[in-house]
């Protein structure tokens, strides 16, 4: 950790236990880059998940069995959901849950622009239009104005991304749903574990995708979950299975029968028990985890306060944050340079970094399709030019999380002299 130096010609700091002195910037620039490199967001697997996998793999079941139920019953009584499916991934939860509601050809469903590509991508997958909207300045999630000034006759759903784990402003949504007999279904690859005015996020009827992909706050390697009310959720079964009326467990299990009937033409996007293995004992050790994480958020949060041209993300009084991302907004009139040299300096110090995310609607299909331009959406263009995401999981130590603000702080030290 660095330390106010005692001498004005001298840095000491503490790294790893070890305290380091040197009497030149051009010492401390030395020590940042010899550093092995931080990855943006590895996953923290333990010898737990390592066994959980290797009995599942001496079980009679490799596919979606008994793991998989047990994974979906325990999700919802860690978090309140009403019900849950299991899935292959979060993608397959948005594109299950719209086609559930019977949202198709000639639709319009509102998307925020500054999300992945994946939650437009469902909608053009089932033949509707993602009607694009801006963001808030402050949270980055989808701007409640803008739902209002996009809704047309043809407009029958609302997709809300809680973008970086800091939840949407759901009761003005689904208000907005409500006064237009709209149906609301939720991004939230990021938010697992996070709340709303006390409630968690996927405890509500309507359907939820959440994400367990590999960078997630509790990953399956691949896959996700769909929450709901249980008609709804017993609807997005049968069309998550080949359109099946019988999963294979209930087919196979004993007393089970191998009649099944197709009622309609579904998909293949079931969770296999290998995976459910892993995220049964990830969601067991979630709150662990998330303290972690929470401890780390703050290391960021005090030791990159008050620096000129650094924006720091925020979180609302009325929700908790999962805190999936840190997304730190970087102003190039203030620190002069971009945010791609500021990107590219961090990698040079053997900082992972990445950006969250290329807004819909500046890429190549969307721009052709719908004639946008990065100018159409002037919150979400300008913030676009300003994101980057540090380091942030529960893999990463304190003295990690350290080095990379004091890499920052490196960088901005470089740069003005």
């Amino acid at each position: 950790m660095l330390i106010e130096s005692l001498l004005a010609s001298s840095f000491i700091f503490k790294y790893m236990g070890v305290l380091v002195q040197t009497d030149n910037m051009s010492n401390l620039q030395g020590f940042l880059r010899r550093e092995s490199f931080i990855p943006f967001s590895p996953p923290q697997i333990t010898d737990e998940e390592v066994e959980a996998v290797v009995q599942t793999l001496r079980s009679p079941w490799l596919t979606t069995g008994p793991q998989t139920k047990h994974l979906e019953e325990e999700f919802c009584q860690a978090y309140g959901a009403p019900a849950a499916l299991a899935l292959n991934s979060c993608t397959a939860g948005m594109h299950v849950a719209l086609i559930t509601h019977g949202i198709g050809a000639g639709d319009e469903v509102i998307v925020p622009t500054h999300t992945f590509c994946a939650t437009a991508n469902v909608v053009e997958h089932v033949g509707a239009r993602p009607v694009l909207v801006d963001i808030q300045d402050d949270t980055l999630n989808i701007d409640p104005d803008a739902i209002r000034a996009a809704i047309t006759p043809k407009t029958k759903a609302i997709l809300p991304v809680h973008y970086a784990g800091h939840p949407v402003d759901l009761d003005e949504v689904f208000a907005i749903a409500e006064e237009h007999n709209l149906t609301v279904i939720e991004d939230a690859a990021h938010p697992v574990s996070a709340t709303y005015r006390e409630k968690f996020i996927g405890s509500r009827d309507n359907l939820a995708a959440f994400s367990f992909y590999a960078t997630k706050n509790m990953t399956t390697g691949e896959g996700g979950i769909l929450t709901g009310s249980r008609e709804l959720i017993d609807r997005a079964r049968v069309i998550s299975l080949h359109g099946m009326d019988k999963d294979a467990y209930k087919r196979y299990e004993k007393g089970g029968s191998w009649r099944y009937d197709v009622i309609l033409p579904g998909f293949k996007y079931n969770m296999p028990d290998i995976l459910a293995s892993v995220g049964r004992v990830q969601l067991r050790r979630l709150n662990e985890m998330q303290a972690k994480r929470i401890k780390l958020v703050g290391i960021y949060n005090e030791r990159l306060a008050g620096i000129p041209g650094l924006r720091l993300p925020v979180q609302r009084p009325d929700v908790t944050s999962s805190w999936h991302l840190y997304v730190l907004r970087v102003d190039p009139e203030v620190i002069g340079m971009d945010r791609d040299a500021f990107a590219n300096a961090l990698v040079e110090r053997n900082v992972g970094v990445s950006v969250h995310y290329t807004p819909v609607h500046m890429h190549s299909y969307y721009q052709n399709k719908y004639g946008y331009t990065p100018e159409s959406f002037p919150v979400a263009y300008r913030n676009f030019q300003q994101i980057l995401s540090l380091p942030l999981s529960p893999a990463h130590s304190e003295e990690q999380i350290i080095y990379v603000t004091e890499a920052i702080k490196d960088v901005l030290a470089s740069k003005n002299h």
